[in-house]
């Protein structure tokens, strides 16, 4: 088990939220989401970067819109983009070495056993599973796939091609529920009122234009490729996406899309949600303190710090491990926190 420190997450725990509305209709994928399919599924906000207001706001529009059925979860996104290229054509390439689109999913919210996802303007995609985090010690499963996976992609312009008239490139993903249920909460999927935790993230690279062909801009001083740019839908405050706890809530609803002007359903952030969140504070402190100290505390006051605070923690330690449990809202059961990280309730 990984016991560094780790960085928290910059500003107040406050991720996206959407309301997944039931299709009207089955999806034929083209990448185009000017179809009957996405018309009345609203949009998420447009992404922001991913430290959030620590950094400027993308100056390249990105945003997505979600549908489900009884068969698959569905994604379109939409991204401006005056410089559309790619160039990996292999399957469970490291796409994010191109300009990609990412999408992260956590059926059961633990941080534990989620989905990644990477697709490239050429269509070309990179799907793995998570055991855990790469900050608790997992190594990612490359050779997971989302079996009966749908995608495409649409270009307006060309890809590519510098002296192309480009606007933008869209895509379409279906991903069926017989491989996302694998790691979901009683191996199904959803069911209407329940939510996942989702999260979405856009790499991109400055280019310039070396005869004729889009080329990474180099540093000088460092004569690498500039760092890119990730821009995401929920943000993270920090810059690294495999921090699930801080990904969006995605609220499954019964309302058929077209129906979704009188939807009732509302999300609201339920109060065991904040309490996790508050053992997940304890737990980066408790593994910095490891870090400067060798040891874990068994002490709140040593790891409370100035913030505000609305749990009673009970604090486990050996001398490699930790534990720490607060009372859940029902006031019956209790949600625990680890050293690994991974988070669940008991009764």
């Amino acid at each position: 088990m990984n016991r560094s420190g780790m960085p928290e997450p910059n500003g107040t725990f406050n991720p996206k939220h959407y309301i997944c509305h039931r299709a009207q209709g089955p999806l034929e994928l083209d990448g185009r989401l000017d179809k009957p399919f996405w018309e009345s599924a609203p949009w998420t906000d447009d992404f922001v970067d991913i430290e959030g207001d620590l950094k400027p706001h993308p100056w390249k529009r990105t945003r997505v819109k979600m549908l489900w059925d009884d068969e698959y979860m569905y994604f379109g996104s939409e991204m401006e983009e005056d410089e559309i290229w790619a160039t990996l054509t292999e399957r469970d390439s490291v796409i994010f070495y191109d300009n990609d689109f990412e999408i992260f999913i956590d059926p059961d919210g633990d941080t534990h056993n989620y989905y990644e996802f990477e697709i490239n303007a050429l269509n070309t995609v990179w799907d793995l599973m998570l055991p855990k985090p790469y900050r608790d010690g997992g190594p990612p499963i490359n050779g997971w796939d989302i079996q009966g996976l749908k995608t495409a992609v649409h270009i307006e312009g060309e890809l590519n091609n510098p002296q192309a008239s480009n606007k933008k490139w869209t895509l379409e993903v279906a991903m069926p529920w017989s491989s996302l249920k694998e790691a979901a909460f009683e191996s199904r999927k959803p069911n209407a009122g329940e939510y996942w935790r989702v999260n979405f993230s856009r790499v991109e690279w400055h280019v310039d234009i070396v005869d004729g062909q889009y080329v990474k801009r180099i540093n000088p001083e460092t004569n690498r490729s500039l760092p890119e740019e990730n821009w995401v839908w929920s943000p993270q405050g920090v810059i690294n996406m495999h921090y699930p706890e801080m990904w969006g809530f995605v609220l499954f609803s019964e309302q058929n899309v077209s129906d979704s002007s009188n939807d009732e359903q509302r999300f609201i952030l339920p109060r065991d949600e904040q309490i996790k969140w508050e053992l997940r504070k304890l737990y980066y402190r408790e593994r910095n303190y490891y870090e400067a100290n060798g040891k874990f505390s068994s002490s709140f006051e040593e790891l409370r710090g100035t913030d505000e605070w609305s749990i009673e923690p009970v604090i486990e330690v050996t001398s490699g491990l930790f534990q720490i449990t607060a009372a859940a809202e029902d006031g019956k059961s209790k949600l625990i926190i680890r050293e690994d990280g991974k988070t669940w309730r008991e009764a």
